[in-house]
C-alpha cells in the first residue's frame, strides 16, 4: 500500500536476534512503514531521545543486559503515550500480566504470522489521516444482542487490555460505576480467550438473596435444606471449562466469600448437603461497584480474597468521560433494539445528538439503552429532549442545594456547576421579567420547551420577585 512520506508511520524494532530484525524489517518496509532497528534495549532508548518519535515500538522481551520489560519501564516514564508491543518466544503469563500493568498496548508470541502483525500494527496505529472516513469506533459484536464499542482511547486501551489477558488463564476484577459495561467487558474476555467455545454464565450476586446464593453457585443434594427434594448442579459445575462471571461481587456476604476463596485457590468444592469433593476447571471473572478499600475496611469484603480476584484489574469510565462514543452507541442502539421491537429505522437530528452528548448520563449505558427504547416507542423528539434538560437539571440540583462559597463540597467541578446554576437562575430571571412572567414567552425566549422552564423554576425555587430562596 502507498502512502504519502510525511504520514508514513515510523516503527522502532528492538530485537537481539539479527534474523528477526532482518524479518521484519522486511516485511513492514514491503507494506509502507518507516522502519528503524536497535539490537538492545539501551540502543532503543538512547534512540528515542533523538527526534523523530517513532509512531510504534515492538519490543522483544527476552534480551541480555537491558530486557524488554525494563526497557518498557524507561520508556513510559520518557513517552507515556508511545505505543508499544511486546514480542517474545514464550508465551509467559508473569511477564504478560507485568506487560499490560507497565502500558504495552500487545503481547506478539513468536512464530507468528504475517497476517496477525500487520492487524495488530493496524490495530495500534489506526487510520491514515489519509482516510478521514475510517474514523469511526469499532462495534464488535459479542453475541446475545451485546456488542463492544471502542472510539475513545481508554476503551481502545481496555479493548487491548482485554485481548491480551484473555489469553493469559488468571481472574480478572473489573471496576466502574453501575452500567458502564463490566459484563461486556467479560464477554470480549470470554471471547478472545481458549475458553470462547465453552459456556459463559453470568451470577449476579446483588439479585439472588444470600440464603440462596451458596446453593446457587455450588449446587445441593437432596435434604440439603427444607424443599430440597432433588440433586441439582450448581453455576460452577454447569461453567466447567469456561468462564464465571460474578456481578457485584462486593455484595456476596462475608461467610460465603470464604468458600469462594477456597475454589480460587483449589479449584474444587462440596455440594450443599454433600461430602463429596467436586473439581472444576473455571475462569472466573468478577465486577464490582463498590469502593473496594473501605469495603475491605468495613469487613464487607475479604482482604484476601480481593487480592485473589486481582490478578489483573481493568477499570471502566464513565459514559461522560468517553463522550466520543456517544452518537455511536446511540446510532447502533437505534437500530438494533428498533429491529427487535420492529420498529422502522429512526434517524437522530443533531440538536437530539449535541444534547444527548451534553448530557452526564449518571446511569451509564444502561440509561442511555433505556433512553433509546423509550425514544423508539415514542417516537417523540421533543419529549426526548425535554427527558435529557429535566434530567440535567436533576443532577445539577444538589449543587443548588450546597451555594458557592468554598469547595469543601465538590471541588473545583462543584464551583463550576455552582457558577453554571447562577448563571441558569439569572437568564431565567431575566425572561421572565421581560415577559412579565408569561412562562409560555420566556421559554421561547430561553430555547427549552416550557416543561422543563417551569421544572427550572421549581428546581431553583424562583419567586415572581426576582429571587430565589
Amino acid at each position: 500500500m502507498n502512502r504519502i512520506a510525511p504520514k508514513t508511520p515510523l516503527i522502532l524494532i528492538v530485537d537481539d536476534e539479527p534474523t528477526m530484525l532482518r524479518y521484519l524489517r522486511t516485511l513492514l518496509e514491503v507494506e509502507g512503514y518507516r522502519v528503524e532497528t536497535a539490537t538492545n534495549g539501551a540502543e532503543a532508548l538512547q534512540r528515542l531521545q533523538q527526534a523523530p518519535v517513532p509512531d510504534l515500538l515492538l519490543l522483544d522481551v527476552l534480551m541480555p543486559v537491558l530486557d524488554g520489560l525494563q526497557t518498557l519501564e524507561q520508556v513510559r516514564n520518557l513517552y507515556p503515550q508511545l505505543k508499544v508491543v511486546m514480542l517474545s518466544c514464550v508465551s509467559d503469563t508473569r511477564k504478560v500480566v507485568q506487560a499490560i500493568r507497565l502500558g504495552a498496548q500487545d503481547y506478539l508470541t513468536k512464530p507468528f504470522q504475517k497476517a496477525d502483525l500487520e492487524a495488530l500494527i493496524d490495530q495500534c496505529l489506526g487510520p491514515q489521516k489519509d482516510h478521514p472516513q475510517q474514523v469511526q469506533g469499532d462495534i464488535e459484536d459479542l453475541g446475545d444482542d451485546v456488542f463492544f464499542v471502542a472510539a475513545s482511547p481508554a476503551m481502545k486501551k481496555i479493548r487491548s487490555q482485554s485481548k491480551l489477558v484473555a489469553n493469559v488463564d488468571i481472574p480478572v476484577l473489573m471496576l466502574g460505576e453501575s452500567g458502564t459495561g463490566k459484563e461486556v467487558v467479560s464477554r470480549l474476555i470470554h471471547k478472545y480467550s481458549p475458553r470462547a467455545h465453552r459456556t459463559f454464565l453470568k451470577v449476579n450476586c446483588a439479585a439472588v438473596p444470600a440464603d440462596l446464593l451458596e446453593s446457587e453457585l455450588f449446587g445441593y443434594e437432596p435434604g440439603a435444606f427444607t424443599g430440597a427434594t432433588h440433586s441439582k448442579p450448581g453455576k460452577f459445575e454447569l461453567c466447567n471449562k469456561g468462564t464465571i462471571l460474578l456481578d457485584e461481587i462486593g455484595e456476596m456476604p462475608p461467610q460465603l466469600q470464604a468458600k469462594l476463596l477456597h475454589v480460587l485457590q483449589d479449584q474444587q468444592f462440596s455440594r450443599l448437603g454433600s461430602r463429596n469433593i467436586i473439581k472444576v476447571d473455571v475462569r472466573i471473572l468478577a465486577a464490582t461497584n463498590i469502593d473496594i478499600p473501605k469495603a475491605i475496611a468495613e469487613k464487607r469484603l475479604r482482604e484476601d480474597l480481593y487480592y485473589r480476584l486481582n490478578g489483573f484489574t481493568i477499570n471502566l469510565p464513565p459514559l461522560r468521560e468517553r463522550r466520543e462514543e456517544i452518537s455511536i452507541l446511540l446510532r447502533h442502539m437505534i437500530s438494533q433494539i428498533g429491529e427487535s421491537y420492529g420498529k422502522p429505522t429512526m434517524t437522530i437530528s443533531p440538536r437530539l445528538l449535541q444534547a444527548c452528548e451534553r448530557y452526564p448520563w449518571p446511569g451509564n449505558l444502561r440509561e442511555l439503552g433505556n433512553f433509546v427504547k423509550r425514544f423508539l416507542i415514542l417516537g417523540d423528539e421533543d419529549m426526548a429532549m425535554q427527558e435529557l434538560q429535566v434530567g440535567a437539571g436533576t443532577a445539577m440540583g444538589s449543587a443548588v442545594q450546597h451555594p458557592a462559597g468554598g469547595t469543601s463540597q465538590g471541588g473545583l467541578k462543584g464551583l463550576v456547576r455552582n457558577v453554571k446554576d447562577e448563571a441558569e437562575i439569572e437568564a431565567i430571571t431575566k425572561a421572565l421579567e421581560e415577559t412579565n412572567w408569561n412562562r409560555k414567552k420566556a421559554a421561547v425566549m430561553l430555547k427549552i420547551s416550557y416543561k422543563a422552564l417551569l421544572y427550572k423554576i421549581r428546581q431553583y425555587h424562583i419567586q415572581r420577585t426576582g429571587t430565589t430562596v
